[in-house]
């Protein structure tokens, strides 16, 4: 059962928060904030805002509008953070005013399919490449059927199913895909958006993961919760040192067995390390350094930060693997934490 709140003890403190003056930690008013951008970790942040907003007192409105909007929200300062799966470019970087990145949780991309009779479902990086690009049609395509020897793969056209708005989730698996296919990375590359060549279109990990439930011999790429949620089979994924792959916590995990650079923007996928799902990923709220704009006040701010470091919390991180995610490792945390601190209002440090 998802944890929805950390304990009656909890309930009674937010209860006199609010009776006594809508305060929080007696410091400040309770606040509101917004927020918007990726699908893939609103399962995840929808148990944790809420329990945020039980032990604190502020309210989060979060939007799941995609990661590209998210981000544009955010650069027209009309939010107090935005959620993407996708870290900014240095482009996007230099077009913003100063923003630092702070992962809130590890997930996983996986390939969803409805294929009548098969529950094991083996695919390669190319493969999945080839797919995507319309190179493989047929499900019983001679590659296909040797990754998959003992299922009974239909003679049916593969109907791919992708992205329609701008999507970190999208930026996750053509970033995998440029990794381990160079015809996909010199014919479309990785971004939000891509061209995909053929197939169906969709909104939102809802709506591919709805698409690909509802429509026979598809496939589509989906956060792993919404694939769960959906009751919809995904496939086991060969990586880099050639080991099939099931997607799950000690599989996400493994894959941030790297270094993690000081500002956390960094990819995950197509690990080499052992027993790693190769489509893993951080997903990341992204706020900016200096906080006075957009007439917000302090306590705005301050909220902010209050948000961001329960998120990073011992109590947060608990909830990742309850709905199908997992927990940040250690050191992400400690580089968070630190970014941090270099946080303003009016040039001077929020947390002291």
């Amino acid at each position: 059962m998802k944890k929805i709140f950390s304990s009656i003890m909890t309930l009674t403190i937010a209860i006199a928060m609010v009776s006594c003056g809508n305060t929080t930690n007696g410091v400040r008013k309770a606040q509101e904030l917004s927020g918007a951008g990726a699908t893939f970790p609103l399962p995840f942040y929808n148990v944790v805002f809420e329990n945020f907003s039980q032990v604190n007192g502020d309210v989060v409105a979060y939007g799941g509008i995609g990661s590209g909007g998210g981000v544009r929200n955010l650069r027209d300062k009309i939010v107090d953070f935005a959620g993407s799966d996708a870290f900014l470019s240095e482009k996007e970087m230099a077009e913003m005013p100063e923003v630092i990145h702070i992962p809130t949780c590890m997930g996983a991309v996986v390939l969803a399919y409805n294929l009548d009779g098969v529950k094991d479902l083996k695919l390669s990086g190319e493969v999945i490449a080839d797919i995507f690009a319309g190179n493989i049609k047929m499900w019983n395509d001679e590659r296909l059927v040797a990754l998959n020897p003992d299922a009974e793969l239909p003679n049916e056209s593969i109907i791919p199913v992708f992205r329609s708005d701008g999507s970190g989730t999208t930026f996750v698996f053509t970033d995998y895909l440029t990794k381990v296919s160079p015809m996909w990375k010199e014919k479309y590359g990785a971004g939000k958006s891509v061209n995909f060549p053929s197939g169906q279109a969709a909104k939102g990990n809802p709506g591919v993961a709805g698409v690909v439930k509802q429509t026979k011999n598809s496939i589509g790429y989906v956060g792993s919760e919404y694939a769960f949620a959906q009751k919809i089979p995904y496939a086991k994924i060969q990586n880099q040192r050639g080991e099939i792959v099931e997607p799950n916590a000690a599989s996400i995990s493994a894959a941030a067995s790297g270094e993690i650079p000081a500002d956390t923007r960094c990819s995950i996928t197509n690990s080499d390390a052992e027993g790693a799902y190769p489509i893993s990923t951080f997903t990341w709220i992204i706020i900016y350094k200096e906080q006075n704009y957009s007439d917000r006040t302090k306590e705005q701010a301050m909220a902010t930060l209050d948000l961001v470091q329960y998120i990073l919390s011992d109590e947060a991180q608990n909830i990742t693997s309850e709905v199908h995610y997992a927990p940040l490792p250690a050191k992400a945390k400690e580089l968070s934490i630190a970014n941090l601190k270099s946080v303003t209002y009016n040039g001077v440090a929020i947390l002291q």
